[in-house]
């Protein structure tokens, strides 16, 4: 049954089917059970703020429009060597080890590269990517919006395919402000990685 979560009108959801087994209430999930969680065919497992979240595996509209994003910020970092663009599946340690989450892209510039260990980073990358989905959009808007702004992250991008817009969010004094809202016929500007700029109607095929 859901729960009242730390975030503000937000609920806890149950827990999901899991192997038998002693497995922590919603809201004391830490990386080390994480870890303990089996590979599940076409399921996403993550850890905000203590709750264990389960997200089905993304439909190909929705990973069209995350190639197009990646296919932008590589071509930023053709000019910027030692930087990487990492996606899904890549972990991503946020506040330690409390806050395993998968992005669908990351940037992280070339001073910041250290933070990357096999298939993990161990901190907060420059910019992190998500592309909403009918099914994550509250996900995207609400929790992860809170996790990335608690965990450090100086940039984050809100990819809305239905509405087709791109939302910039950047971090002032610890808070996330809106630093722009894009659509078709406009171009989007990074504040944390200088000169990028592309028209935005490109990443939703027009």
């Amino acid at each position: 049954m859901a729960a009242e979560s730390p975030i503000a009108g937000e609920m806890w959801p149950a827990l999901p089917p899991l192997p038998e087994g002693e497995w922590p209430a919603q809201g004391e999930w830490t990386y080390e059970e994480y870890q303990r969680l089996p590979e599940v065919p076409a399921r996403r497992f993550e850890v905000l703020c203590g709750i264990l979240w389960t997200t089905r595996a993304p439909m190909i509209s929705h990973e069209t429009v995350v190639h197009r994003v990646a296919w932008e910020l590589e071509r930023y970092q053709e000019g910027a060597p030692g930087d990487l663009v990492l996606s899904a599946p890549t972990e991503v340690l946020l506040r330690g080890l409390a806050e395993p989450v998968k992005p669908d892209l990351c940037y992280i510039r070339a001073e910041r590269a250290h933070l990357v260990s096999g298939q993990l980073v161990h901190g907060p990358p420059d910019l992190v990517v998500e592309v909403l989905a009918r099914r994550t959009g509250r996900l995207d808007r609400r929790i992860k919006r809170v996790v990335y702004e608690r965990g450090g992250v100086p940039e984050y991008w809100m990819v809305d395919p239905r509405q087709r817009t791109l939302s910039v969010l950047a971090l002032e004094e610890g808070a996330y402000a809106l630093i722009g809202e894009y659509a078709p016929g406009d171009a989007v500007a990074s504040r944390i990685l200088p000169g990028l700029q592309f028209p935005v109607g490109r990443i939703f095929g027009r």
